[in-house]
C-alpha cells in the first residue's frame, strides 16, 4: 500500500478538500483507497458523509489504544473509498502520548501490516504537532496543497525544514511526491506572482494541475459529499481528476505494478 500524508501546517489552504476529492478520484480509477482523518476536526469524515453519530471506532482509538486498524475502518458511501474516522478525542491525543515510547511511530506500526488497500492518505491537522509526525513517519511521500499567497511560502519554508528533520531522525524514505496549487485565482495578479515563485524555486516538484476557487468545492461538504460526486463537471472537480492523473505518474511504477 502506497502511504500518502496530505499536510500543511497553515489552516485555510484547502488540505482537507484535497484530501477527499484526491481520494474519491483515485477511488473513481479502481484503486482500493483508504482516508485516515487524523484532524481533531474531523472534516474529512463529514465531508465523506460519515456524521458523529456513526464514529464508533477512530484514528484516536488506533493511535492512544493501539485498536487494530481494521476494526476502526467504516466503509464510506463512496464506492472504494474506506474511512478511518476522526472524532473530538483525537483533541487530546497529543498530550495523552507525550510520554508513550515509539509516540511517533504509533501509524506506522497500525499501517504495518495492512493489506486491504492500494493507496492511503492520511488528512493531517493545521499543525507540526505529534498527530502530524505520526503521518510523515508512516507515510511513503507527502503531498503539500499550497495556496496561492504570499504567508503560504513562509510556511511552507517552515514545513519543508520539518520533511528534512524527519527524513534525518525518524523516516529516512519519506519524500515529497508534489505541492499542488490550490484556490487558484487567475484574476488575481498575487496569484500568478506566487504560482510564479513557488514553480521557480522547486520546478518540477510543483504539479502542473492547479485547483482553482470554486464555489461548488465550498458547497459539496454541506452535502456530505466530494464535490467530484456533488458536481463533477465543476471546475474543481476536473482540477481534481487532473491532478489524480498526474500523481498516478509520479507514483513508484513497481509500488503501481504490485
Amino acid at each position: 500500500m502506497i502511504v500518502i500524508a496530505i499536510a500543511n501546517q497553515k489552516g485555510g489552504v484547502g488540505k482537507t478538500t484535497t484530501a477527499i476529492n484526491i481520494a474519491t478520484a483515485m477511488a473513481a480509477t479502481g484503486w482500493r483507497t483508504l482516508l485516515i482523518d487524523l484532524d481533531p476536526q474531523g472534516n474529512a469524515s463529514t465531508g465523506v458523509g460519515l456524521g458523529a453519530d456513526q464514529r464508533d471506532m477512530s484514528s484516536y482509538d488506533v493511535l492512544v489504544d493501539q485498536v487494530a486498524l481494521d476494526d476502526c475502518i467504516v466503509t464510506s458511501r463512496i464506492p472504494g473509498l474506506d474511512l478511518l474516522p476522526a472524532t473530538v478525542d483525537l483533541s487530546g491525543a497529543e498530550v495523552e502520548l507525550v510520554g508513550v515510547e515509539n509516540r511517533t511511530h504509533r501509524l506506522q506500526q497500525a499501517l504495518a501490516d495492512h493489506k486491504g488497500h492500494d493507496i492511503c492518505f492520511i488528512d493531517c491537522p493545521p499543525s507540526l504537532g505529534l498527530l502530524t509526525l505520526n503521518a510523515l513517519c508512516a507515510a511513503d511521500t507527502l503531498l503539500v496543497p499550497l495556496q496561492c499567497e504570499f504567508f503560504a511560502l513562509e510556511g511552507l519554508s517552515q514545513l519543508l525544514k520539518t520533511v528534512e528533520q524527519v527524513q534525518q531522525r525518524l523516516n529516512p524514505d519519506l519524500g515529497i511526491v508534489g505541492i499542488v496549487l490550490t484556490m487558484f485565482d487567475r484574476r488575481n495578479r498575487l496569484t500568478d506572482q506566487v504560482s510564479d515563485d513557488v514553480r521557480e524555486c522547486l520546478g518540477n516538484l510543483v504539479f502542473e494541475a492547479v485547483i482553482p476557487r470554486n464555489v461548488r468545492l465550498s458547497e459539496a461538504p454541506s452535502h456530505g459529499l466530494p464535490a467530484l460526486i456533488y458536481d463533477h463537471a465543476c471546475p474543481g472537480s476536473r482540477a481534481y481528476m487532473a491532478l489524480a492523473r498526474e500523481l498516478i505518474g509520479r507514483l513508484p511504477k513497481q509500488r503501481i505494478a504490485a
